[in-house]
């Protein structure tokens, strides 16, 4: 009869690599597009939790026959779940308006199960989510970048030299790109203490573009604007 406390060497070894395969492939994804949590990273939380995982299951298995002593595979996975949270949160950065890094930390995350998975012997579901893994971060963002993230909100600080252009005038430019105007806000600067005899003023624009790629070609046609002197976007 097969005892479930025991593992053989064949089994062992064939779990610990199979660990390091599946959390490359997916490290390999982050690592082509140079995320924090690359495939070191990733490789090495998968073949720690599946360690941990067979450490869990089969580490004890001199003290199941000892009185007193009550066994639980899962009490060292618990642990995992949680440790690997705050790996994934150092994943997160907050960079002015924007987060970045939650998809990687997601992506260790799924990693520590797969090889909880591996390290519990379950390889079908192990490999199947791996895969799923590998198309939901490929595949789905190429669906992101084409249907989603397509639009952008940007904003253009103009530097204006003298009268400030025609609001009109700019309304017609973003209507004729399709561009949304979302705010607009002047700003007055005197340069009465540089020695100059005028005021210049700067003009920032908020608008959402509806392709990121038009973000040149609209600061280019904003400088071309009578009365503006130079542009800037982000």
């Amino acid at each position: 009869m097969h005892n479930p406390w025991v593992i053989d060497n064949v089994h062992l070894v064939i779990r610990l690599f199979l660990s390091v395969l599946l959390g490359g492939l997916v490290g390999f994804e982050r690592e082509r597009k140079n995320h924090a949590a690359g495939l070191r990273t990733h490789t090495l939380v998968c073949l720690g939790s599946c360690l941990l995982m067979i450490l869990s299951m089969y580490g004890f298995a001199d003290f199941v026959g000892e009185p007193n002593v009550r066994l639980d595979p899962a009490r060292l996975a618990a642990q995992v779940i949680t440790g690997v949270g705050f790996l994934g949160a150092g994943t997160i950065l907050f960079t002015g308006k924007s987060i970045t890094g939650l998809t990687t930390a997601a992506s260790v995350w799924v990693v520590m199960a797969v090889g909880l998975t591996v390290g519990a012997g379950f390889y079908l579901p192990a490999v199947l989510s791996a895969v799923m893994v590998l198309l939901i971060l490929w595949g789905l963002n190429i669906v992101e970048k084409r249907y989603v993230n397509n639009r952008r909100e940007c904003t253009f600080t103009l530097m204006l030299d003298g009268e400030k252009p025609r609001m009109e005038h700019v309304q017609e430019l973003l209507t004729h790109r399709g561009v949304k105007l979302v705010k607009v806000r002047f700003i007055g600067t005197d340069d009465s203490d540089l020695g100059l005899e005028h005021k210049h003023q700067s003009m920032i624009i908020t608008v959402i573009l509806p392709h990121r790629e038009q973000l040149m070609g609209l600061a280019d046609d904003l400088n071309r604007m009578a009365g503006v002197r130079s542009v800037a976007a982000e």
